[in-house]
């Protein structure tokens, strides 16, 4: 049985509007040098002060986060515009509502809660990563507070969260203090890396 020609060509009229906005996209976000970035996590994980660090901003006096913060970082040429949002049982099913257009999730975990990493992290990471609309977006794991005595490191987290059953997400956990500004830097550089590459060369 033959195709309708006509058909065909309408099909890659559309196929071609498709590429050629994607490209226009694409160019724009390259142009523009802007990435939109989540940072969640459990209450008192420390999200809002690895913001204020980030920010040159007092870290010393954090009240908890009711609804969310909006700042942009600048790094590397790259504006981040950040959206930490509060981490409370009541707030996260909240949390999608600031999923659309994300190109990465900041997953802060507090290192010396030990407990609450292999139940109520592990839990509510999962139930993140199972969302459509975060389908591929880049990840990275703080394993905050490590200047706290009892922390864990970071190999243990993994095991604890199982990260190495992610496999529709980059992902990478770095070992970070968010007091005293320890591993931050090198956490964002990677961050920034894994979602230019991905907006350049795609």
């Amino acid at each position: 049985m033959q195709s309708d020609p006509n058909v065909n060509k309408k099909n890659g009229q559309r196929f071609l509007i498709k590429m050629v906005m994607l490209t226009v996209l694409k160019k724009s976000r390259r142009k523009e040098q802007e990435m939109r970035v989540l940072i969640l996590g459990l209450d008192n994980s420390g999200k809002t002060t690895f913001l204020n660090k980030l920010c040159g901003e007092d870290t010393k006096e954090i009240a908890p986060t009711f609804g969310f913060n909006i700042k942009t970082v600048e790094h590397n040429g790259w504006k981040l515009n950040c959206w930490d949002v509060g981490g409370q049982k009541c707030l996260r099913p909240y949390w999608r509502n600031y999923f659309e257009r994300t190109d990465a999730v900041i997953w802060v975990v507090d290192s010396s809660d030990t407990s609450r990493i292999d139940n109520d992290c592990r839990r509510e990471l999962n139930l993140l990563l199972d969302e459509s609309c975060l389908h591929g977006v880049t990840l990275l794991i703080l394993a905050n507070k490590c200047d706290l005595n009892g922390s864990l490191d970071t190999e243990a987290i993994q095991k604890l969260l199982k990260l190495e059953s992610i496999t529709k997400h980059r992902w990478r956990i770095f070992r970070t203090s968010a007091y005293t500004g320890e591993n931050l830097l090198e956490a964002l550089e990677w961050l920034c890396n894994d979602i230019s590459s991905k907006i350049l060369v795609e």
